[in-house]
Parts: structure tokens; C-alpha cells; sequence
């Protein structure tokens, strides 16, 4: 019988953050885990034009404002696979309000994090060290891929790594 994803601890025992990736790099459907059928499902198509351009997924463990395991992207250079689980480092947040159609805004923050193993990013701390030309794309892109679902969202900054570990950390019921 399979696993429930969610149910994982947020860090393995080198400390690292666990991500469960539910949306590849280069998907333009966005992919949800169903803890009841412990299945990948179809939640939506993103807009037309409109991918992925890293790996995607939750944090298990966590439970965001939404109910939802935390949304976490994780920086690398080649897709994975729905389910993998990918051992990562906390690089940083993206600070953002989301409202749904008349709804109340609720804090629904993307963590950034890149895989422990990743060679060539290894030598960066902080997402705030991205280029100011990718942070800016990643921006848009959470605001391009919520386009048509009713809901509206308001990028507030970028969070340190520290802060975000905070957050993390806040929201999780398994802390190391």
C-alpha cells in the first residue's frame, strides 16, 4: 500500500528539508497529491503558455493557512517526477497575501529551496542572491499561474533563509 506523503517528517536525519515534488519542472498541469487515494491527481492546467520552470511541490508535515501542506519550488536544472522526494536547502521565501474570490487574504507563502546535492548552486545561501531578473520571473510566474482560478495573489518581498526556517518550522508539526 502506498504512503501518505504528507504524513513524511518535514527534515531527514542530516537536517535537510524534505520536498515532495508534484509538479516537474516544464508541466503546464498542476499536479496535486490526494492523501486519501495516496495518488497523484490532475488539479488543473496552468494557463496557456504557462510551465513550471522549476520543480514544485509541498513540504510534508506542514499545514499552511490554507490547510495545505507548505508550496515549496525547488531550484535545479532538470525535472524530476511527481512523488520523488528531493532532500533539500532552505534558500529563502517569496512573502505572499492570497485571496480567493471573496474570500479573506490568507498568508500562502512559496519556499525556494534547491537540492542538498546540487553542485553548481551550492555556493548560494540566499534567494535574495538570485539575480533580480529571475526573482522578478519567479514572481510573475506565481501570479501568472494563478490567472483564472478566481483567486488573487499579492507578493509581499522575499523572506531570508533564516526567516524561512522560522516559518517552516512554525507550520510544522515534525521539527528537528
Amino acid at each position: 500500500m502506498a504512503h501518505d506523503l504528507t504524513k513524511l517528517e518535514t527534515y531527514d536525519d542530516q537536517g535537510s528539508l524534505r520536498v515532495v515534488v508534484e509538479s516537474p519542472r516544464g508541466s503546464s498541469l498542476k499536479l496535486d497529491f490526494d492523501p486519501k487515494l495516496r495518488l497523484f491527481t490532475i488539479s488543473r492546467e496552468l494557463p496557456l503558455g504557462v510551465a513550471y520552470p522549476f520543480d514544485w511541490g509541498f513540504i510534508p508535515g506542514t499545514r499552511g493557512d490554507d490547510g495545505d501542506p507548505l508550496d515549496a519550488m525547488v531550484l535545479h536544472h532538470q525535472p524530476s517526477y511527481p512523488g520523488v522526494v528531493l532532500p533539500c536547502r532552505i534558500l529563502g521565501m517569496v512573502e505572499i497575501n492570497q485571496r480567493e474570490a471573496r474570500g479573506k487574504p490568507e498568508v500562502n507563502n512559496r519556499i525556494i529551496a534547491t537540492p542538498r546535492w546540487h553542485q553548481a548552486l551550492s555556493t548560494l545561501d540566499e534567494a535574495r542572491d538570485l539575480p533580480k531578473a529571475v526573482r522578478r520571473q519567479i514572481e510573475q510566474f506565481f501570479v501568472s499561474s494563478v490567472a483564472f482560478t478566481g483567486k488573487q495573489i499579492t507578493v509581499k518581498g522575499w523572506g531570508s533563509a533564516r526567516m524561512t526556517k522560522a516559518f517552516i518550522d512554525r507550520n510544522s508539526a515534525c521539527t528537528s
